[in-house]
């Protein structure tokens, strides 16, 4: 692979500088396409490897808590280590720690394709979530740094929309590929797609860095506290349903989890340079947004981790049905989030993220029909087409809205904070939610046992979405321009200079 050292400055062709790529320019593509395509696998990963969670529990001889970790090791690196992600890239160049996340991921693909038990497979996926930590918020924060100003929401409309398509193609393909090869290569087809992103990214995507934080120190600290907090509380949850609250183990690594969880935020006080300055949550915007994205995104994990499983155990439908199955999610997402986000730019994020998760909500209790029986076009898709709309115009507008709410100077900063914030809902809901379904053991081979707990998580599901709707109408704000009043007090941490979506001039600088 290209060295991700080579070429910091970028090519002549592109532009000088940060904030002046075009849209609809070549460069402009070209940049979206490394980024679409770096984030995108980290994204279609986390779902490619769900519709082959079956076959791998058969192949390696694992039950539900195996299949849990599977999903939770990559979801808890991943979620862990984003902030430092985010971190190292303002400080040594985004497009830098973007491209080593890149060939990291690449590296532990490999190891989990040829994993030779579960117990390695589950290391194998840790490593993998360090790569995705590494390259994910990279991604955006290029984005947001890179394009010009009124180019801003199209393009964080785009990168979503693709990166959601990514992530909704990712059963279809993983059940192609466990019908046709074998499960290992849903991991091993990720090495020519990074060799891909590697070639486009160095040679023209631009280097930027956060130069208020250069020279300063990392918070390992604080980047440990964060990692044994989740690690251990994540621990405790998954064997908390089959140990039992009494259980030593499950009260002492919970306690210890919390215990790390509080001294992150602690740390993080009192630090003069803090992986995540927390008073970037002064803005009721970006704590809204993210408030959001937990309620949401832990939906849509635990679902997610059930739904194919469903398909093909109480429906019999083979991997690559299972994939094909939602298909249509693509395909909405495709043509319609970009739409949702220009939508937003328009009436303001309050509405289209309201009404998103109310629309997923009904959607996911349409789901509760899914069961040994029940018909394709009758149950299966129009229960797809209805959650597909309401996604799409949730996703657009929540990224935006985020990163809206933020600096350039800081955007690794609130990429990295919306993204761990959507890891660690999804983890949580794939440690907590089979077990408050009623799934253990072996039901995933039992089509009774595992469409009974379905139907109870679907129901779950659903209301943390209305949740999601009621916090996004609480928080957000809908006049684009009343955004302006209440940002100007806000710490250099996070200059909070411009209204979601629409940024008037370079850096996100509102007008005087």
């Amino acid at each position: 692979m290209t060295d991700p050292r080579a070429d910091t400055s970028g090519q002549s062709e592109e532009p000088a500088g940060t904030g002046a790529i075009r849209f609809a320019s070549a460069p402009g593509r070209r940049l979206l396409f490394a980024t679409v395509l770096g984030s995108g696998v980290v994204a279609m990963d986390a779902s490619v490897v769900n519709v082959a969670l079956p076959t791998i529990g058969a192949d390696l001889d694992a039950g539900v808590a195996g299949l849990q970790w599977i999903l939770v090791g990559y979801l808890l690196s991943l979620s862990s280590l984003i902030l430092l992600g985010g971190a190292l890239g303002d400080r040594f160049g985004r497009r830098r720690i973007f491209l080593y996340g890149v060939v990291w991921f690449a590296a532990a693909s490999l190891l989990c394709g040829v994993a030779p038990t579960i117990e390695v497979l589950i290391v194998a996926r840790i490593l993998q979530g360090i790569g995705g930590a590494l390259l994910t918020p990279g991604s955006l924060a290029i984005i947001q740094t890179s394009f010009h100003p009124d180019d801003r929401g199209r393009a964080v409309g785009a990168w979503s929309g693709l990166g959601g398509i990514a992530t909704a193609i990712g059963p279809l393909v993983g059940g192609w590929l466990v019908d046709v090869a074998d499960w290992r290569w849903v991991f091993l087809v990720n090495l020519p797609l990074a060799v891909v992103t590697v070639v486009v990214a160095s040679r023209h995507v631009p280097e930027s860095i956060d130069p208020t934080v250069l020279g300063q120190p990392i918070d390992l600290v604080g980047s440990a506290l964060i990692a044994v907090g989740l690690g251990a509380t994540t621990y405790s949850l998954i064997r908390l349903p089959e140990a039992g609250l009494g259980s030593g183990t499950v009260l002492v690594s919970g306690m210890l989890g919390v215990a790390a969880l509080v001294g992150f935020v602690l740390v993080e006080q009192r630090s003069t340079h803090p992986m995540l300055p927390l008073d970037i949550f002064a803005s009721r915007q970006f704590t809204g947004a993210n408030l959001v994205t937990v309620a949401v995104y832990a939906g849509l994990g635990g679902f997610f981790f059930l739904l194919v499983v469903q398909l093909q155990t109480s429906l019999g439908y083979s991997a690559l049905r299972a994939g094909a199955a939602t298909l249509p999610l693509t395909l909405v997402m495709l043509a319609l989030s970009s739409r949702f986000g220009a939508l937003a730019a328009r009436i303001g994020p309050r509405l289209p993220m309201t009404a998103g998760p109310i629309v997923i909500a009904v959607a996911m209790v349409m789901m509760t029909r899914i069961g040994p029986g029940a018909g394709y076009v009758t149950v299966v898709l129009p229960a797809i087409l209805v959650f597909s709309l309401g996604l799409a115009a949730t996703v657009a507008p929540l990224t935006a809205t985020v990163l809206g709410a933020a600096d350039d100077h800081h955007a690794g900063i609130a990429s990295g904070t919306n993204n761990a914030v959507a890891r660690v809902a999804q983890l949580s809901a794939i440690a907590l939610l089979p077990g408050l379904a009623g799934i253990e053991g072996d039901d995933f081979q039992d089509a009774v046992a595992f469409t009974d707990g379905f139907r109870v998580a679907a129901m779950i599901t659903a209301g943390l979405a209305v949740v999601g709707a009621a916090i996004a109408w609480i928080t957000i704000r809908r006049p684009l321009d009343s955004f302006t009043d209440e940002v100007r007090p806000a710490a250099a941490h996070c200059s909070l200079s411009g209204p979601p979506l629409r940024l008037a001039e370079p850096h996100g600088r509102a007008p005087d």
